[in-house]
């Protein structure tokens, strides 16, 4: 997953504030081992490799101090500097003339820096590069064309056999897979690890949306009931005076039949708007289906044949107040895409079980002959804000919403669409008793 970009970027100038540090790093230790060690007799090439580290690095500060990059050019800057340190990794490797340099593991550092700042494949170049450049060091070792100038240690202090100084095939190769394979995982795990990271991040961004977006609504409930109260006792004085005349008396009626159910939606708003958890019991999903078939009795457009086919299911485990407003949200749905008419289905059943599945479920089937979904869209209707009915007033928090909930409940949704068919959602939820078998076991 792609950082924003001021926090890459900021990222990028730590990189380069670090190799300022790396690169006095390496000079002590050159001169170190040079001065004080006396272990490396000729340290020109070292001290070569760290000042074109240091031309480099001021390049990219220079330039990152002028104008900072944006998109695929701030990307390709990550990659070309995280390349030039491999190399110059490499060099100090190489020009050191040690086979067995244990800093040839500092390209891990690379690589985990690359996975946490780049996107996609990047990350999984940069690991062929350095593959390939370790495998060209331990060739080099093993063909003797490493700088003899640079032992570690003298030849009369510790003396190897000519035939010993070379690797052994057998082990140059183990090696080489072993820490290629090393690089490797290494980029997974830290990639995998890394868009885990952003995914709850953004999980835990939407939710907090979510909750500001329901004390809105509940503060706008609140709003709308407290002058239907009074209107409600206006309408009763005045269904009291004309109880003489039938007509009036009949739109009277209809009338406060109407504040009562504009009243019980602002109260289902409030209670459905306020921060609680689900209260998840023994669930009837047939009852559940037929409130919301009572709602949408009043609510379905014309053209539109609502039908229900209920069938012989058990209890659930999960929310009723919950599970209603998901079904609901569906179905307005539906209904929105049968402008000209069509048919509305809701469907109760218990799917065959598959092989592997140890308790049965219960399916709510809710489909329609409207429109259908476009193949591209149904990867995305669920992620939050994303709508195809921004011209209608959609916000695309409905189907994020139903997801979050029918997933709190430890149950599914899942969309099929055809093209100008039709589109059926599918709610699977777990049994009653499947959930005290699972309590069971956990305890």
């Amino acid at each position: 997953m792609k950082l924003p970009l001021q926090i890459l970027s900021n990222r990028v100038q730590w990189l380069v504030s670090l190799r300022w540090i790396v690169c006095l790093g390496v000079i002590l230790v050159v001169w170190v081992s040079s001065w004080v060690l006396k272990v490396v007799s000729h340290p020109m090439p070292l001290y070569i490799i760290v000042g074109a580290m240091l031309v480099y690095n001021s390049i990219f500060a220079w330039f990152g101090r002028r104008r900072t990059p944006r998109g695929s050019k701030l990307d390709r800057n990550i990659i070309l500097q995280i390349a030039l340190d491999q190399i110059a990794l490499i060099l100090l490797l190489y020009f050191s003339g040690v086979h067995y340099n244990p800093f040839i593991f500092y390209f891990v550092f690379h690589l985990i820096i690359a996975s946490l700042l780049l996107p996609g494949r990047a990350p999984y170049y940069l690991a062929g590069l350095a593959s390939v450049l370790v495998g060209l060091f331990l060739v080099a070792g093993y063909l003797g064309v490493m700088p003899e100038n640079n032992t570690v240690l003298e030849q009369d202090t510790f003396m190897i056999a000519e035939s010993q100084l070379k690797l052994d095939e057998i082990y140059m190769f183990g090696f080489f897979i072993a820490f290629s394979t090393t690089l490797w995982i290494t980029v997974y795990f830290t990639s995998s690890i890394n868009n885990y990271m952003h995914q709850m991040q953004a999980v835990m961004r939407q939710k907090e949306k979510m909750l500001g977006i329901g004390q809105l609504v509940a503060g706008i409930a609140h709003q709308i009931s407290n002058p239907l109260d009074g209107v409600q006792n206006c309408l009763q004085t005045i269904g009291k005076s004309v109880n003489g005349d039938p007509h009036l008396h009949k739109y009277v009626t209809m009338m406060n039949e109407a504040l009562e159910r504009i009243e019980r939606t602002a109260k289902r708003v409030q209670f459905f708007a306020r921060p609680r958890g689900l209260e998840l019991q023994d669930t009837d999903v047939n009852k559940a289906v037929e409130a919301v078939m009572d709602l949408l009795g009043q609510t379905s457009k014309h053209g539109v044949s609502v039908r229900t086919n209920l069938g012989n299911i058990p209890l659930v485990w999960g929310d009723t107040f919950t599970l209603q407003e998901v079904i609901f949200n569906l179905c307005t749905n539906a209904l929105t895409v049968m402008p000209e008419g069509g048919e509305l289905t809701l469907s109760t059943f218990v799917p065959e079980r598959p092989a592997l599945a140890q308790f049965k479920r219960v399916t709510v089937e809710v489909t329609d002959t409207g429109s259908g979904i476009r193949p591209e869209h149904l990867d995305k209707i669920f992620e939050p804000f994303f709508t195809t009915r921004q011209n209608e007033g959609g916000t695309g928090l409905g189907l994020a919403l139903c997801r979050m909930l029918i997933s709190e409940m430890g149950g599914d949704i899942e969309v099929e669409s055809q093209l100008g068919e039709g589109t059926t959602f599918r709610i699977i939820l777990n049994t009653a008793e499947s959930a005290y078998i699972k309590e069971k076991e956990l305890v």
